[in-house]
């Protein structure tokens, strides 16, 4: 079969690998899409721990069982599926209780197993028992539920928030994770929605899912703080999402927060330049409450994939380019240039 194989830090190839096996108790699935995710750029830019080359990554699949194991019983040859990579442990001290999220020996797909980069990938036992592998609905394509893994942490992040009714919510990056946070913060409803970004370019692709106001942030500038006490009579923000790898965003955040307000860090800082100076006076006599979130239960993947079919989060919309994998050079340069929301390859 073809694959697309991670040889070393930016460089990426097309090439003949064998076709997986079906595990006893897991499945083989044919690929009919597979979106690239930010952390798969960050792979092939820098390399991953987990990943050790050569290896078949891709994490945000979708496609149609071809094969399953004699004692697989939830599955059947033909049914379409999306596939989220979280593999957990389910017995850990968070599993037991329902927190999958925080599960301490989470592994996932296309890391400890290999990826959806592929005509076929093989889904393991693990994954069927302690995973997030749902069956697509109708009338959802390939391509939509192939990005419903990315907007499954995003769900999970305004569960925990508690994003609802009174909520003034500021979104910092207006990337393809910032806009599911305006989608989905809208269906929760909150009453006002503010996306912000330093990129017109990219404010102007966010345009589409109607953010109540849309601010351009300029680095070193104080205005888009400013602005967003104005729009609250001087109140602030009650949920502010960090969608972006920014530690100058993380401390806006705090600065542009109410007395109260939750701040959602969902970006991911540079390991060689994660710290952070702040006035943690704000924290302590704001009251407010910094929250990491970065991925989900499956509950919330079974969540996304309703709201994608229900048009409470407009799927399509973010697709900006289909691309068959030996295009794939083409689709992460757009993405690199800001040009895309998500591409999707199609094996």
């Amino acid at each position: 079969m073809k694959a697309l194989v991670f040889l070393e830090p930016g460089r990426m190839e097309l090439q003949d690998v064998p076709k997986p096996e079906c595990p006893d108790r897991g499945m083989v699935v044919k690929v009919e899409a597979c979106g690239i995710c930010g952390s798969d750029l960050r792979t092939f830019q820098s390399g991953h721990p987990r990943v050790r080359p050569p290896w078949v990554i891709g994490h945000e699949v979708a496609g149609v069982v071809v094969e399953v194991g004699k004692e697989v019983k939830k599955f059947s040859v033909g049914d379409r599926v999306a596939v989220a990579p979280p593999v957990y442990c389910g017995v850990c001290w968070y599993c037991r209780r329902g927190i999958y999220y925080l599960c301490v020996n989470q592994r996932e797909l296309a890391q400890a197993w290999p990826g959806g980069f592929a005509e076929y990938m093989a889904i393991p036992e693990e994954a069927l028992a302690f995973g997030s592998i749902h069956k697509i609905p109708e009338g959802l394509s390939f391509e939509e539920a192939a990005i419903s893994e990315p907007a499954s942490s995003c769900v999970n992040a305004h569960e925990i928030a508690g994003t609802s009714l009174e909520d003034t919510v500021v979104i910092i990056g207006a990337g393809p994770i910032g806009c599911f946070h305006v989608e989905i913060a809208r269906a929760r409803g909150a009453r006002k929605i503010i996306l912000m970004d330093v990129l017109e370019s990219r404010l102007e692709l966010a345009r589409r899912f109607s953010p109540d106001v849309l601010i351009r942030n300029i680095p070193g500038s104080s205005e888009h703080i400013d602005r967003v006490f104005a729009l609250t009579d001087g109140l602030g923000a009650s949920v502010v999402v960090v969608a972006c790898p920014s530690g100058e965003a993380q401390q806006d955040a705090i600065a542009m927060a109410a007395k109260g307000g939750r701040i959602l860090f969902f970006g991911g800082l540079p390991k060689d330049n994660s710290k952070v100076v702040f006035d943690s006076n704000l924290i302590h006599y704001r009251g407010l409450h910094v929250i990491g979130a970065t991925t989900f239960s499956p509950k919330h993947h079974e969540i996304v994939l309703d709201m994608f079919a229900t048009g409470k989060i407009h799927a399509r919309e973010y697709i900006t380019h289909v691309l068959p994998l030996e295009k794939f050079a083409e689709g992460f340069d757009a993405l690199l240039s800001g040009k895309a929301l998500k591409v999707v390859l199609k094996p």
